[in-house]
């Protein structure tokens, strides 16, 4: 469980100081800071339980998904240029970066817009655009049903994610993030789902993405993996708030 005491920052000269478990990280080698993340590990029983569904859940459902994941890509290839899984860099588990893999949704060249509109949503923290021109049509539908995320399952079995947890920043969300208040966020492993996903999902406001985020770093347990886990497929199903 984190502790209210991952909200303290430490500055380089506090590096020595601050003890076995801290770590200073530097989330971008073009920022302008480094701090430490001070984080407690949940108890042995609870993360050995939480790795061990995620990888049993996960292998089980990366095998039921691979005929629907196959058809994606095969649409994918075939309605638009460019391969049809796409790898991004993300940000995840104590700030580090890693590859994501997601059934590709957008036309090629969209990474190279994505400072751009980022920097035209000043107001925004997480890059999500109702109607995102980039988005191809076989896109939309990938992702009104989820199923562009799938392939995430490989993320899980490799240990990059965890099947329930917060989203893993983009970089041009993560340079916009108020990174005070949010830093226990990296404490946890990112998720393919999460709180905020089945409280609406995209149509949540950025401050209540973020809350829901934290409350559930906050009062984390495997029960409430369990919960969130089964309110998922209904919430995907219905299809609400998907962008």
């Amino acid at each position: 469980m984190v502790k209210d005491s991952a909200r303290r920052i430490h500055s380089p000269d506090e590096r020595r100081s601050a003890g076995p478990r801290a770590r200073v990280i530097s989330l971008d080698d073009t920022a302008n800071f480094m701090y430490a993340v001070r984080h407690l590990e949940a108890p042995a029983v609870s993360s050995t339980a939480k790795r061990a569904l995620d990888v049993a859940l996960s292998a089980v459902l990366l095998v039921l998904a691979a005929p629907v994941i196959g058809v994606a890509m095969l649409l994918v290839r075939l309605t638009s240029p460019g391969p049809a899984i796409f790898v991004q860099k993300r940000i995840g588990f104590g700030g580090r970066k890693f590859d994501m893999y997601k059934l590709r949704t957008m036309r090629r060249g969209a990474e190279r817009m994505q400072d751009e509109l980022a920097s035209c949503l000043q107001d925004k923290t997480f890059l999500k655009i109702e109607g995102d021109p980039r988005v191809t049509r076989v896109g939309r539908l990938l992702r009104k049903w989820s199923i562009d995320e799938l392939p995430q399952l490989w993320n899980v079995l490799k240990g990059d994610m965890s099947l329930v947890g917060p989203r893993p920043l983009l970089l041009c969300d993560f340079r916009k993030f108020p990174k005070r208040e949010q830093l226990r966020r990296f404490s946890v492993k990112p998720g393919i789902t999460g709180l905020w996903q089945v409280s609406g999902r995209s149509s949540l406001p950025d401050s209540e993405r973020m809350r829901l985020d934290l409350d559930y770093v906050d009062h984390w347990s495997l029960g409430r993996d369990l919960a969130i886990l089964a309110r998922t497929l209904p919430v995907v199903i219905s299809t609400r708030g998907a962008n």
